[in-house]
């Protein structure tokens, strides 16, 4: 009896811990101010076509809900500050809410935060006071519905939160959002939910050009900037600018709460003055930080901690107010085709070449995109249906009585749909990737009178040079396999042994 209490003992301490072990992750906001974004189901589908897993979304909206049941994306939903008021004022408005919004499409649609207010500390009024009681409101909700464990409550916040960062070391709240902060980070640390912060290592760059150079925004530094105070060498401004944060944190003792970026990125175009806004600098920004977050490097004050991190955004939105930029975040046009190239896994090369510049191939000779053999049935059949739709194929040939319909299995359909749209979108490496389950190949996969489009049978395509970004893994590993996973399984088998 006792051997069997301390089997099931270990089995959970193992599923705690590897739980615990799991990496960081890079998500992506879904904002939809705009008038010409395609339907949330639409939507979706290109979310799961690029292999994305996690995203944000800034309110409850029903269809959006609907939309990604059943996809396993989880999401991160958002009570606006427009609600703050009556979510804050009576614990009856955030039951209702609960109830209405969110467990009718719940757990079909993964739902893993519940954001309370956005960047209060930037609005206007006594808005900052309502945060919190709100997010006590909204937890006691989750609780009555046995959900406080899976669904965790947080706010975000601008780096304005700070009255100092820099040198990182130095990070320190301001003493003007004291009373808003306190009570805050009792919460957070209370419940185990991070402290979410959105930064913009662009704005910094634009802002004080001669302060910051550009290379140290986007991750391409050569020199180091070293912290006075640590003696710690950083490489570029966002691990700068998540150290301030954590260094604020641990000065007012809050040590154990953790950090989560749910908003960064670089604008792809901007006004006259804003030069840095440009495609080439977008991607690669974004490049760089997913390869620094997936690669669980950490930063210089806390190597190898998880950073969960969320892009802006996953589309342009023209109703933004402001400078041309703010239109002008999104990695994806309204009409669902690339602004530039991004790789979502941060493990390939990513093709610098924007969707302006179409090449037939990397090295000249003529490709093919197919179906992997090694992509699910389910990921074929979801990235033919969105060729077949809103990837604009002409899938008329793999219907039955056609030329391509035989062999009649989603392998040989897939592979037809996915080569028409890599022809007909310049034969560039994100063209063939659906997620992953596209591969090249440079032997024509034509048979009887089904026939694979070459870039040429169907238009000219402009031949331009290409270049593509390496980069070393900075994460200490072991071949190939980061540190982190090793460090995970010595811990759970240490806590196996220990148990027995």
């Amino acid at each position: 009896m006792v051997c069997g209490f301390r089997l099931v003992f270990a089995i959970l301490q193992l599923l705690v811990l590897l739980d615990l072990c799991q990496g960081s992750i890079v998500g992506i906001c879904y904002g939809r101010n705009a008038d010409d974004l395609p339907t949330p189901d639409k939507a979706a589908q290109l979310v799961q076509l690029h292999n994305i897993k996690y995203v944000r979304i800034y309110d409850s909206n029903i269809q959006v809900l609907k939309a990604f049941a059943n996809t396993g994306v989880e999401l991160m939903i958002g009570v606006p500050n427009s609600d703050l008021l009556p979510f804050s004022q009576f614990q009856t408005n955030a039951d209702t809410w609960l109830k209405n919004s969110i467990l009718p499409y719940y757990p079909a649609t993964k739902i893993t935060y519940i954001t309370v207010g956005a960047e209060v500390t930037e609005t206007t009024g006594n808005v900052s006071a309502r945060v919190v009681p709100a997010m006590r409101n909204v937890l006691s909700a989750l609780k009555k519905a046995g959900l406080s464990k899976k669904i965790k409550v947080s706010s975000t916040h601008s780096l304005g939160v700070l009255s100092r960062s820099f040198p990182p070391s130095a990070g320190a709240f301001s003493s003007s959002y004291a009373s808003f902060l306190k009570p805050l980070l009792e919460f957070l640390a209370e419940n185990q939910s991070p402290f979410m912060i959105d930064i913009y290592p662009y704005y910094a760059y634009r802002d004080s050009p001669s302060n910051v150079t550009l290379d140290y925004a986007l991750f391409q530094a050569s020199s180091e900037v070293i912290d006075p105070n640590t003696g710690l060498l950083y490489t570029n401004m966002f691990d700068a600018q998540i150290d301030a944060i954590y260094y604020a944190l641990m000065a007012l003792n809050f040590k154990t709460i953790n950090v989560m970026v749910t908003e960064t990125g670089w604008p792809s175009k901007g006004s006259p003055k804003e030069t840095a806004a440009t495609p080439d600098n977008a991607q690669t920004y974004n490049t760089n930080l997913i390869r620094h977050v997936i690669n669980n490097t950490g930063t210089p004050a806390k190597p190898g901690e998880k950073l969960d991190t969320y892009l802006f955004s996953l589309f342009n939105e023209n109703r933004k107010p402001g400078l041309e930029s703010e239109r002008n975040w999104g990695l994806f046009y309204p009409d669902q085709t690339s602004v530039y190239n991004v790789d979502f896994t941060g493990k390939n090369a990513v093709d610098m070449t924007t969707t302006d510049s179409n090449v037939t191939s990397s090295n000249g000779t003529t490709t093919w995109c197919i179906a992997s053999s090694k992509a699910s049935e389910a990921d074929l059949q979801n990235a033919l249906d969105w060729a077949c739709g809103s990837g604009n194929v002409d899938c008329t040939p793999i219907q039955p009585s056609q030329p391509c319909f035989e062999p009649d299995n989603t392998v040989s359909h897939a592979s037809y749909a996915f080569n028409v749209y890599y022809q007909q979108n310049g034969a560039t490496d994100i063209a063939c990737s659906f997620g992953g389950s596209g591969i090249k190949v440079d032997k024509n996969p034509s048979y009887d009178s089904c026939l694979y489009m070459t870039a040429g049978s169907n238009k000219t395509i402009a031949s331009s040079n290409t270049t593509a970004i390496s980069s070393t893994s900075s994460s200490t590993a072991v071949k190939g396999v980061p540190a982190w996973i090793f460090t995970c399984f010595l811990a759970t088998f240490i806590s196996f042994l220990v148990v027995s």
